[in-house]
């Protein structure tokens, strides 16, 4: 460029300013009908009452930190409404952790078309809350499941889908937000639509499948508080008045603030009896569903959900509602059993005499001591035996042929009187009989139990000694009533001693008594140990583990199940916010899982936390026979 020209620099100039006059015309200049058109296509669309709300975040996706929300209101003619829009964020209470509220402060941009920004402080689960105000009417209220992190911001309340082919009410009625009841569209609303203290309006419209006003139904509606404490249940009745062709009017009167659940009863003779349930509180904006119906547009209430009870995101979050999913899993079930330790009955050897007698010399003479087979227990006088020896001695000197048979019946009754062949045969060297006899033992052992001493006289077939062999010693462990059909021969199992901590025995399963004990209610098993080095000590207390097989089978966590009684209930997750109390059969559990034989399928969404409250919520508001 020619710096000494000045007509080229002042060309150049003139450029830059129209260029630039037109780059911030189209920055800053208001939205005009096309971009309000192109929000109007991309952002998902409402009918709410009268109105036709498009909502959108910005980003889509909204994240910690500032987030711009898009508003779009129109007419049933597709205009654009210039309203009142109040919208703000909530993220419930947790625990000590207050509400938080992000609020949005909404400017109208273009004609009917409005923007602000929500300052979202933490990642959850963010409701979002928005009243368009009408004329001569109670606000269309909307609301909006938001989530930090998540892209879909479905509708929760207040509104259907474009396109979703709901029908019901058209664009020329209340604007009210209306319920689908079996074959009847229930409208529902308060005014204010933030319940007070006092005198508060309830406005219901009626009509059937085919949008026509119903005239023949009785209806009825009250509010009530639940008792508290010593306090008992305060009803606020509303008295209904007909105002015109299928709609009604009445007042109630909320004596205190709190928590006011509404009923409206609905009485038809044609189309059957309705009973819907919405949550009211003072100083709380609308009204939400809680049984009884389904909000028109959102998913449609079979038969077996007749029972179910609404709860929003919002509440979801405060009560820390969780769910899992009904599944086949291999349940194995672990089955602990209290024992001791007893004496192997097999290795037991008792000491008795076949004849009266007197205890000579007693060398096992005390419970403990170990013997060894055929160790000499005690020396015997006995008459009848010292005969039997004389006898047996005079048949061999006066007949000693092997053949005779006195002679064979002679030794054989000293054999039978526990005289052992080396003894006999000694008596025959020796050619006269023996005072005392000794008697041996008949297996290595301990001396568990003494019953005589030195001097002391025997009784023919009284106990004398008892021995038992502690190398092997049995376990009898106690198993519950329920679970004894689970218990096999054969089955592994493990076996721990309080006073052996870590140390574990491997051990089988060797026979289940044919019986119950009769006080605790249990049954008995027996297991086997082999105790070489003598660990194991009867009268040792014992725990057995054993792992039960069950199978693969249908189950749902043990969280799930509510317990009425001798009902076991579980909540279903319908979807759309719904959940529906079901009675189940229960069968065994394992695992941290329960089995399920009868009212759950493969696939179904149950509630795992929080379901007591909802539980105590389900009694107030449906009054099912299961509870």
């Amino acid at each position: 460029m020619n710096r000494s020209n000045p007509f080229a620099w002042i060309a150049a100039v003139m450029a830059l300013v129209v260029l630039g006059g037109g780059a911030w015309f189209l920055f800053f200049a208001p939205y005009g009908e096309a971009p309000i058109m192109a929000a109007k296509d991309d952002m998902p669309r409402y009918r709410a009452g009268a109105f036709e709300v498009g909502v959108i975040t910005d980003p889509r996706t909204p994240h910690v930190g500032d987030n711009r929300l898009i508003v779009d209101v129109r007419d049933a003619n597709g205009d654009p409404v210039s309203t009142r829009i109040n919208a703000y964020a909530e993220m419930p209470a947790m625990g000590a952790m207050p509400a938080m509220r992000a609020p949005v402060d909404l400017k109208e941009t273009a004609p009917g078309r409005y923007e602000g920004s929500m300052d979202l402080s933490m990642r959850g689960e963010w409701p979002l809350t928005m009243s368009v105000a009408t004329e001569g009417g109670p606000p269309v209220r909307l609301q909006f499941d938001l989530a930090t992190d998540r892209a879909e911001m479905s509708i929760a309340a207040g509104g259907v889908p474009i396109g979703s082919g709901a029908g019901g009410l058209d664009a020329s009625d209340s604007g009210m937000p209306r319920y689908q009841a079996g074959d009847l569209e229930v409208a529902v609303a308060i005014d204010p639509g933030t319940a007070r203290v006092g005198e508060n309006k309830i406005m219901i419209e009626l009509r059937d499948a085919d949008g026509q006003p119903v005239d023949d139904a009785d209806i009825d509606a009250f509010a009530q508080m639940p008792a508290m404490g010593a306090m008992s249940a305060m009803r606020a009745p509303a008295d209904l008045k007909k105002t015109g062709p299928g709609q009604y009017e009445g007042s109630m009167d909320l004596s205190m603030r709190g928590e006011w659940p509404l009923t409206v009863e609905i009485k038809d003779p044609v189309r059957g009896d309705k009973r819907l349930q919405f949550d009211l509180a003072t100083d709380r904006e609308g009204l939400t569903i809680a049984a009884g119906a389904t909000l028109v547009g959102g998913a449609e209430m079979s038969m077996d959900g007749a029972n179910a009870i609404t709860i929003d995101n919002r509440r979801r979050q405060m009560i820390g509602l969780e769910t899992g999913v009904t599944t086949h899993r291999d349940l194995v079930k672990s089955i602990r059993a209290v024992g001791e330790v007893t004496f192997d009955e097999r290795l037991l050897s008792q000491i008795t005499l076949k004849f009266d007698g007197y205890i000579g010399d007693l060398k096992a003479d005390y419970v403990g001591t170990e013997v060894t087979k055929n160790q000499v227990l005690f020396t015997v006088y006995s008459p009848e035996l010292l005969a039997a020896q004389q006898e047996y001695l005079e048949i061999r000197r006066r007949r000693p042929d092997a053949q005779n048979g006195l002679l064979r019946a002679a030794r054989q009754r000293l054999g039978l009187w526990d005289m052992s062949d080396q003894e006999i045969t000694a008596l025959e060297r020796r050619g006269e009989p023996q005072d005392y006899v000794a008697i041996h033992a008949p297996r290595s052992g301990t001396l568990i139990e003494r019953h005589i001493a030195d001097g002391s006289a025997a009784k023919m077939g009284q106990p004398l000694l008892t021995i038992a062999d502690l190398s092997s010693v049995w376990i009898e462990a106690e198993v519950f009533e329920a679970d004894l059909e689970l218990v096999n021969v054969g089955m592994p199992a493990s076996v721990t001693l309080p006073y052996l901590a870590g140390k574990a025995y491997p051990a089988t399963v060797e026979y289940v008594y044919p019986y119950l004990e009769g006080q605790s209610r249990t049954g008995r098993i027996r297991l086997s140990l082999n105790n070489p080095d003598g660990e194991l000590k009867p009268q040792m207390y014992a725990q057995v583990s054993l792992q039960a097989d069950i199978g693969h089978r249908l189950s749902v966590p043990e969280e799930a199940i509510i317990f009425a009684g001798e009902s076991r209930v579980v909540f279903v997750d319908l979807g759309a916010g719904r959940l529906n109390p079901v009675l189940i059969k229960a069968g065994r559990s394992a695992n941290g899982f329960v089995e399920v034989l009868e009212g759950l399928t493969l696939g179904d969404t149950v509630v795992t936390s929080g379901n007591f409250l909802i539980a105590s919520e389900t009694r107030l508001k449906t009054g099912i026979n299961q509870w």
